[in-house]
Parts: C-alpha cells; structure tokens; sequence
C-alpha cells in the first residue's frame, strides 16, 4: 500500500500545483481593508477544491462580516479515528513588490523553488491537505474534518468564537496543523514546542511641551533620552532579557549550525550574537525582547527642541512554560522601577499570545513519525521549537484538550515566509503530501 500511494501522489502532483498556482494568485491580504474580495475569493475557491475531493464543507462566520474560514468533513470508515486538518487561506501583505525577484501574486519557478506570496504560508498547507485527499480519493482509511481559517494573518480575532459555535463539527481524535516548517531540506520536523508573545506600548514624558534645547538642554531630561534610558535596562551586557521572572528551560537537543545560523539570519559579517546558552535555547525556550517601533520626530526636518513625549512598541517572545499575564505584569514591574528623571510612564498592551509545548508522545505522534520517516526516504523527524508564535494552538488545545495535536509544514530554512520571495521547495512539497497521506493511513491503520 506504502509504494501505490506514493505512485498516487506522483499523479496527483501536478494538479495540486496547479491548484496551488490559482491560489497564490488571490491577493488575500486580510490586514488590507481593499482587499477583503480577495480574501472571500479564496475562501470561495478552498471551497470548491474540497467539495471536488467529496468533503461535505460550508463557508462559515463568527458573525455578519466577519472573516470567512471553511469547514467540512469527509466520512471515513464506521468506528474510524476522527482527523481535523487545519490550514489558512489568508496571507501577509506583499509590502514593497520591487523587492521581489518576481511579482509577489504571479506563482514563478525558480531553480526548484514556486515564488509567490502564500506559495508556502499557507496555500500550501491548503494543497498539502488536498493532495492528501486527492492522493487517497475513496480509500479514505479515517473521517476528515476540515478548518481552514482567514484570518490567520491577523491574529485570529473570531477563532474562538468559531470553535465554539462548531466545535461538534470539528471535534476530532487528532489535529494537524499545517502552519509551520521543516528542519532542513530532506530533514523533516515535528514542531512540538512555540514562544507565545506579548506586545506593549511604553510610553514616557518628561514635559508638558517641547522646549527650546539651547534655553532648557542640560537640566531638563527630553522624553527621548528618558526613553533609550529605559529600554537599556531591558537587557544585561550580554544581550539577554533582564526583566527578572519571565520563564525559560531547555531546548530539543538539536545541533543549529554556525553556517546556518549567520546565512538564514542574515546576519553581517563580524556580528556577535546576543544571549547566552545554546542557540536553540535562546531561539525556542528562551524569552527574547525586541523594540519593534519608535515614535520620536524624525531626522529629515528634526528641530532644535526637546521632545516631551516618545513611545516605543516592546515585544517580547516568551518561552514555553510563562505565561503571557505573567510576561506582561513583569515588565511593567520593571519599566516602573527603572524609570529615570521621574518621567510620566504609561503602557498600553496591544496584544498577547500564549506560547505552547506539546508532549510529543502517544500513537497520534507514532503514526506521525513512522509517515515522516518513510516519505523522507528513512530520515526520521527532528521534534523541533519554533522561535515564532502560533497562538489560535492555544485556543485548540483548550477547545479540544482530548485530541493530540500535530504541528506540521511546509517551510523550510529558506522559505522566507512574511518576507520577499516567499517560496516553497517542490521537492519538499511532495514529501509533505506524501507524508500526509501516510499519516492518514497510519492513523486509520492503528486504530483497526
């Protein structure tokens, strides 16, 4: 059986991609309030690719105008396990096109590689989930239920309300969410740990108004100095957080190596990492902190005045095993206690993510490894962290706290997801189809 469904997703492969094409080409960009057409396109067009592969599937709402995510379900044999496949239509924007080597919305092939905005994140966790149903057609060994979400890209704001409101519909024995990545090209993963995220707005004022900075510099702090006073304090001479109290642990024991490290960061020469402890360590289960924005009078135009106000946005990615009330209340323990000069401080939480660490164990994951392992030709899986955060898996795991969650992928190293020349690895595509597929089977396989 192993051998014809390989032979089933080779013939499959070429459809799929096609498919695959047609989707990249919807700009479903759900951060863009112009593009939301677009973003009802796609969903429109999920659709109709499920439906052709005989799942039962509707597009559904949190409420009138919410974003649009499609649900389904494909019957498997009496008394089969229950999968839920997970995916996402929506897509980040292209930001500038003259970046790309080739335009973001035109699905181009480059030694091996399909570029276009979603090529990889997720239109390809989209046809990763319909090639395996295509590849399978009526030998379906388990029952489907599908959810492919659109709103992904812009934190999931109904997810909740959508798992309750179709949580019989969607209730499963396994989950598995195509969001995520590869350890390497020919090296496949399972995800099995992700930091969460908490972002604040840090505000500091240090006058009324602006003042002339010949009349009152030297005696009166401007809000500028009191501010990169401030967030100096958030990181030791090392680089690493010192905001006292936030979680941290042990990392896979995975080798990243120094080549990989500086080429996939982009890193420029002579630069020195920040942290301390193993690079996977500070990369998956080490909280890291980042000023993502500054609000202060630009150069360009700069007067001769002291600012009286300037605000940053604070990011900090925390480890499996914090919490994001706990991240959060800790820094603001620290940003109130090393405030200079008596500055005015404020903080603002924009938003907050729960990070995750799944246990890796039990036959859902037996039947994942034994699947990977095979469709890479007998290189088993690598159980790896993610630095970045997903969190609508919190959200599942709390709807659905009997099912075993698989985090699985696409991406690779280069897959440059969110960036210019998003691009998917084909040959590595076909090894997620196929894993799919025999995952599916094993799944169903087991439980008879």
């Amino acid at each position: 059986m192993s051998e014809e469904i390989r032979n089933r997703v080779q013939a499959v492969l070429p459809s799929v991609r096609a498919d695959l094409e047609d989707l990249v080409r919807i700009q479903s960009v759900s951060a863009d309030p112009e593009r939301l057409s677009e973003v009802e396109k796609s969903a429109e067009r999920t659709l109709e690719l499920f439906r052709a592969e005989g799942v039962d599937a509707e597009i559904v709402r949190a409420f009138d105008g919410a974003p649009p995510a499609v649900v389904g379900e494909k019957k498997g044999p009496a008394g089969a396990p229950t999968v839920l496949l997970y995916a996402h239509h929506d897509v980040q924007p292209e930001n500038d096109p003259a970046d790309w080597d080739s335009p973001p919305y035109e699905p181009t092939e480059r030694d091996g590689r399909l570029y276009g905005r979603g090529a990889a994140d997720d239109k390809a966790g989209i046809m990763a989930h319909v090639g395996a149903l295509r590849a399978l057609g009526d030998d379906l060994p388990v029952t489907v239920r599908l959810f492919i979400e659109g709103e992904e890209e812009v934190a999931s704001a109904t997810l909740p309300q959508l798992l309750e409101q179709y949580q019989d519909r969607l209730k499963a024995d396994v989950i598995v969410i195509a969001d995520s990545g590869n350890w390497d090209i020919g090296v496949p993963a399972l995800t099995t740990s992700l930091r969460g995220l908490i972002r604040v707005d840090v505000e500091l004022r240090t006058l009324t108004h602006a003042v002339h900075s010949g009349m009152w510099g030297g005696l009166a702090p401007d809000a500028i100095m009191a501010l990169i006073r401030l967030l100096d304090t958030l990181w030791d001479e090392s680089g690493a957080p010192a905001v006292a109290g936030l979680a941290s642990g042990p990392a896979a024991d995975v080798e990243y190596p120094e080549e990989r490290l500086r080429a996939e960061s982009g890193a420029i020469d002579g630069l020195s990492w920040v942290g301390q402890g193993p690079a996977v360590e500070r990369l998956w289960t080490q909280p890291a902190i980042t000023v993502t924005g500054f609000d202060a009078p630009k150069v360009a135009g700069a007067s001769n005045t002291l600012s009286p106000v300037a605000r940053a946005r604070v990011t900090i990615r925390i480890a499996p095993g914090d919490t994001a009330e706990n991240a959060v209340a800790r820094l603001e323990e620290h940003l109130r206690a090393n405030v200079p000069w008596g500055a005015s401080l404020s903080t603002t939480v924009v938003d907050t993510g729960e990070p995750i660490a799944l246990p890796a164990q039990g036959p859902a994951y037996d039947a994942a490894r034994a699947a990977f392992t095979e469709a890479w030709d007998g290189t088993a899986p690598v159980d790896m962290g993610v630095g970045g955060s997903i969190p609508f898996i919190a959200e599942f795991l709390e709807a659905f706290p009997e099912a075993s969650v698989l985090v699985t992928g696409v991406e690779d190293p280069d897959t440059r997801a969110h960036g210019a020349n998003e691009g998917l690895h084909l040959a590595e595509f076909e090894r997620v189809v196929l894993a799919e597929a025999l995952l599916l089977r094993n799944l169903g396989t087991n439980a008879g």
